[in-house]
């Protein structure tokens, strides 16, 4: 077996992934998104990767990428599918709510009117988020209408696409801490809490790690949510709400987890490479998302 690292920066998840690949000794190259180059017509030599382990952090170039691998047939983990899902929350909330996983309350806006509407509907305080994003960044607590007009406005004045659409969400007053959860195949292998004073509580804002048993109320919301995207490889984000219990917030197809294998006990890095290689033996059918139309 040949298995392709294709990646953006040795980061500290990197390195622990070509530790496990080294320790087992797995045939793999290390390919760096900005040297990667694909000729649509011919595969060339990515032709000779069973399987390609995508860590890319531009989710544009990992989108293109995984999208032009999967349509010549090379399994990837994740794929494009998954991808394409999870790089957008309101495709990703749509997919949960489709699947029947509980989830918050969301309101899709196109202009700051129906907005300000949406908002209301919903009541104060009430989290304003780009669709495409990640780390907990551009994320707004809309407390009162004077905030929500004056930052609708500054988001229409900005103009990007990261702008043009309104990803409402109802707040939750979940107890200082969110949950992420680490999700292989059909297992929840580990989660964290992330405890914050802030109402943010990404570990990349500052959140404290600690573990969060799996029981298996979590882990069977888990698992839907992950397969409600396309499976995988995923990390999934819960609210605790007083009322309803767990709620799915979001779901990652890069994961990050450096800061919790020591806190879980659990061996994250050799956890992901069982299940790459097992998709590159042929053991595990990842769901690309190809057409069988043939002309």
């Amino acid at each position: 077996m040949k298995l392709g690292l294709l990646y953006s920066r040795v980061r500290v998840e990197e390195k622990l992934l070509v530790e496990a690949l080294d320790a087992r000794g797995v045939t793999y190259d290390r390919i760096n998104d900005q040297d990667a180059e694909f000729d649509l017509n011919d595969p060339g030599p990515w032709r000779n990767y069973d399987v390609i382990l995508e860590r890319c952090i531009n989710h544009s170039r990992a989108l293109s990428a995984l999208r032009i691998l999967n349509d010549w047939g090379i399994p990837t983990v994740n794929t494009a599918h998954v991808a394409d899902v999870c790089g957008n929350k309101l495709v990703t909330s749509s997919a949960l709510v489709r699947c029947g996983v509980p989830t918050t309350r969301i309101k899709v806006a196109f202009t700051p009117e129906s907005a300000i509407k949406a908002i209301e509907e919903l009541g104060y305080p009430a989290v304003l988020k780009p669709a495409v994003g990640s780390w907990g960044r551009l994320l707004s607590k809309i407390n009162d209408r004077e905030a929500a007009e004056a930052v609708l406005e500054h988001k229409e004045v900005l103009g990007s696409y990261h702008h043009s659409i309104f990803y409402i969400q109802e707040f939750i007053r979940k107890p200082s801490r969110d949950i992420r959860a680490f999700v292989v195949g059909d297992e929840t292998i580990a989660a964290i809490y992330r405890t914050a004073e802030h109402w943010i509580t990404n570990t990349a804002r500052g959140g404290k790690a600690s573990n969060c048993p799996v029981t298996p109320e979590l882990n069977r919301i888990c698992v839907a949510a992950s397969q409600a995207v396309g499976g995988g490889i995923t990390g999934v984000d819960l609210l605790e709400d007083p009322d309803r219990g767990y709620l799915v917030n979001e779901v990652n197809y890069t994961i990050e987890f450096r800061n919790s294998i020591a806190t879980t006990g659990v061996d994250i890095p050799n956890r992901i490479i069982d299940y790459v290689l097992a998709v590159g033996r042929g053991e595990i059918k990842p769901f690309m998302g190809i057409s069988d139309f043939r002309l």
